[in-house]
């Protein structure tokens, strides 16, 4: 990418996207284009075209998205399907009639098949069946990273797709039940140190095992690769490290310093037992992670502490 070159991030606001901005400024790219939700409807399709028809830009990163935990995929899968699709169709479809030169997808690891073998490699995609309880999120971000491999096949587009592992960092959502687990972990021993609470409870057994990325460490690699990679197939961003949930919960209550009883409820879902990607192709072109779990998490806590904004949705 030319540092003078006009860049559109999708979903600024979000942890992804703002990551992404401070990222692109950090390295010196300054013609950065944004729009708030308020000021542009993605699922408006006819909005989107005429942003992309004013303002040209040469390259996208494309963070925008419907997120959420478990119980949140769960209860609305309707609407994740629904908002996640109709908002990437529309932002791929008009980069492609307005000839962006490059555009950056950004999927999640649960497109991956429930049972696919560990480490899950970028070829698995599609092998077998996805976890029921993010399915329709899941499906919105398999259409999305297919549709940017069809215009490249049928039009010679330059659009690349990148699947990261769990994401935490600053601008997390710490919603209690809308959440993903380590943010949502943040909340509940935090409130019950402050609360005096005996014992906090958390979701099935604590046994699987999950891989989690610092915001930044993605934001980086998102520029290195919009550098440095082209390819229908699409790319898995991670640490090649992973962690039980039970193992986590220690962790997070060791920070916040929660001296309480950890209690597990096994009549909730644990969800897929194992998600680690196999991050071999990120490694082979010279880039890894730069930020520990133990200290992401100590950044994580302190952006919940100093965000009310963040620590209160």
């Amino acid at each position: 990418m030319e540092k003078e070159a006009k860049i559109y991030v999708a979903g600024h606001r979000g942890m992804v996207g703002s990551a992404i901005v401070r990222e692109l400024r950090q390295q010196g790219y300054n013609n950065i284009v944004t729009r708030t939700s308020k000021e542009l409807d993605l699922r408006n399709q006819q909005l989107v075209d005429d942003f992309f028809a004013v303002e040209a830009p040469d390259y996208v990163f494309l963070a925008a998205a419907k997120v959420g935990g478990i119980v949140a995929n769960n209860d609305h899968p309707a609407d994740f399907m629904y908002d996640n699709m109709i908002m990437e169709m529309n932002v791929i479809h008009a980069a492609w009639k307005n000839n962006c030169k490059k555009l950056l997808f950004l999927g999640s690891s649960c497109i991956y098949p429930k049972l696919a073998p560990q480490p899950m490699k970028e070829n698995c995609l599609l092998t077998s069946s996805l976890e029921q309880t993010n399915e329709a999120y899941a499906l919105a971000k398999i259409s999305g990273l297919k549709y940017c491999e069809y215009l490249n096949r049928q039009y010679g587009t330059d659009y690349i797709s990148v699947m990261p592992t769990n994401l935490y960092g600053p601008n997390d959502n710490y919603h209690p039940t809308h959440s993903h687990v380590l943010p949502s972990l943040i909340r509940k021993f935090h409130e019950a140190k402050i609360n005096n609470q005996a014992s906090v409870l958390c979701w099935g057994d604590g046994s699987p095992l999950r891989e989690f990325m610092y915001v930044d460490d993605l934001a980086n690699l998102c520029v290195f690769l919009m550098n440095n990679y082209s390819g229908n197939e699409t790319v898995n961003a991670g640490t090649g490290e992973e962690i039980s949930i039970k193992d986590l919960a220690n962790l997070i209550a060791e920070i916040v310093e929660y001296k309480g009883q950890i209690v597990w409820d096994n009549s909730k879902p644990n969800g897929t037992p194992r998600k680690l990607l196999d991050i071999s192709k990120i490694k082979k072109m010279g880039w890894t992670h730069k930020t520990t779990l133990r200290d992401g998490i100590i950044k994580a806590y302190q952006d919940f502490l100093t965000n009310p904004m963040r620590a209160n949705r």
